[in-house]
């Protein structure tokens, strides 16, 4: 009897559609179909009447090719099955090197398919668009040790990263040892996404951010998919840009680039990646990544304060239109203030140093120049968002109007420079914990400070994407 042949399938994630129609006519035309039963399910409308069915349990991989050719060698069509595809983590490696070692005249051949990897993508939008590796956790047959370094390598290198086999009964770990390596490499708000059962009846997709993502989560049927700086999400998918809009868009949902855009991207990320505190919530960072972008001075993360939800809150009342009008001390602070931003949300800004008003206060009472102008914005922007990058002056001006009930600020930002009662103004502004504030503390700050911190404010819906720059 002539030598048989032996079909190498992969019968995809799990659903009749994802079947390939090569597999679907290798597994009809079969004699028979060796596999773990657990697939059988997804290929029995397949199976001709007469073929038979060779379970040969979990784990038992050398047996179920052995038995393979002990059939084909007896001249029949043989398919062994695979899930996915069944070159990667599956059959088709293992059935060349029995080949190999029995020196067998088989024919083999061997018929690809949807890998789970290739399904979750799908399903997650477009995370896989450019460079992307997939890397095993289990370590049956590989040390943990170099699957950690490989890890290790991956996230360095800044693949977008498939997690295979993430966590079992046994393995409970891993998942967050590979979470920890990432986030050491990556930025927080890297793009994760998973997909449980995809493609089956029990499907469930799930897109985060990598410093949320929750291992515990996960279980031995899902595939994780981690995005690399350039993912980004958007409309609850993840998007991975190879690079075709390159020169009209940086991956930012459709927004036209500006000179300079990709720059900043890729500072921030770089920005984001060396933080000692990374764990903080988004709209801090997202002002606390400016304040260091403008100075590239770390110590930004011990002297940036934010009150709880400020970024987001003065945001809010901004682009919602509940206030219109932002107030600063002086003319530097409102020219380092992004024009488009203030285009793009209908938005003014004022300094009352130039009116003519304000010289003639200041001599009359004695005060500076910039109280004098404070004092004339209250009573016409009594809600305005107050900015303050030089004079502590004005900032206590202000706390003093606050404090009487003239001033009701929709925010502050606190960011005034020098020596002479700097601390002391900001001190005084903290006191106010009904207002939404954001400080830098201590003798640092400077108008270049204080209108990076509304820049943040005015563009807050780019940091979840962590997209800065667009109205660059």
């Amino acid at each position: 009897m002539g030598n048989g042949k032996i079909y190498v399938v992969g019968i995809g994630p799990g659903s009749e559609e994802d079947i390939t129609p090569a597999v679907k006519k290798a597994v009809s035309i079969a004699d028979a179909i060796v596999g773990y039963k657990y697939y059988f399910s997804f290929i029995q409308f397949l199976v001709k009447a007469d073929a038979e069915c060779v379970d040969t349990g979990m784990r038992k991989e050398r047996d179920r090719a052995a038995t393979a050719f002990d059939y084909a060698e007896q001249g029949k069509t043989v398919c062994v099955i695979s899930s996915g595809d069944a070159g990667i983590y599956g059959m088709a490696p293992l059935i060349w090197e029995m080949k190999w070692e029995r020196k067998s005249e088989v024919e083999i051949e061997v018929l690809p398919g949807i890998s789970a990897f290739q399904k979750a993508a799908s399903l997650l939008g477009a995370p896989i668009g450019h460079d992307f590796c997939v890397i095993s956790l289990s370590d049956l047959l590989t040390p943990w040790e170099k699957i950690e370094r490989r890890i290790q390598a991956v996230a360095i290198a800044d693949f977008v990263t498939a997690v295979y086999n993430p966590k079992s009964d046994g393995r409970y770990w891993q998942l967050h040892r590979l979470k920890e390596i990432f986030l050491k490499e990556r930025s927080a708000v890297t793009p994760v996404g998973y997909v449980r059962q995809a493609g089956r009846e029990e499907q469930e997709v799930v897109v985060t951010t990598l410093a949320d993502f929750d291992p515990e989560q996960i279980d031995m049927f899902t595939v994780v998919l981690i995005g690399n700086s350039q993912s980004y999400n958007y409309q609850d998918k993840i998007i991975t840009p190879r690079g075709y809009y390159r020169e009209m868009t940086h991956g930012d949902g459709g927004r036209g680039s500006k000179p300079g855009q990709e720059i900043m991207i890729r500072s921030f990320r770089t920005i984001a990646s060396e933080l000692k505190h990374p764990d903080i919530p988004l709209d801090r960072k997202w002002a606390l990544l400016h304040t260091i972008h403008t100075t590239a001075d770390f110590d930004m993360e011990n002297i940036f304060y934010a009150d709880e939800g400020a970024v987001e809150t003065v945001y809010n009342a901004l682009s919602g239109g509940k206030v219109k009008t932002i107030i600063t001390d002086v003319t530097m602070a409102a020219s380092g203030i992004r024009k488009g931003a203030l285009e793009r949300l209908g938005l003014k800004v004022k300094c009352y140093l130039s009116d003519e008003r304000v010289a003639e206060m200041a001599t009359r009472m004695n005060i500076t120049r910039t109280q004098a102008g404070i004092r004339l914005a209250v009573e016409e922007y009594p809600d305005a968002l107050y900015v303050f990058g030089n004079a502590p002056t004005a900032l206590m001006e202000l706390c003093l109007l606050m404090r009487r009930g003239k001033a009701r600020p929709v925010g502050v930002v606190g960011a005034p420079v020098g020596f002479v009662n700097v601390r002391e103004s900001k001190y005084m502004l903290k006191s106010f914990e009904d207002v939404p504030k954001i400080i830098i503390e201590g003798r640092k700050g400077g108008s270049n400070l204080a209108a990076t911190i509304v820049n943040a404010i005015l563009c807050f819906d780019d940091a979840e994407q962590l997209l800065p720059g667009r109205d660059l």
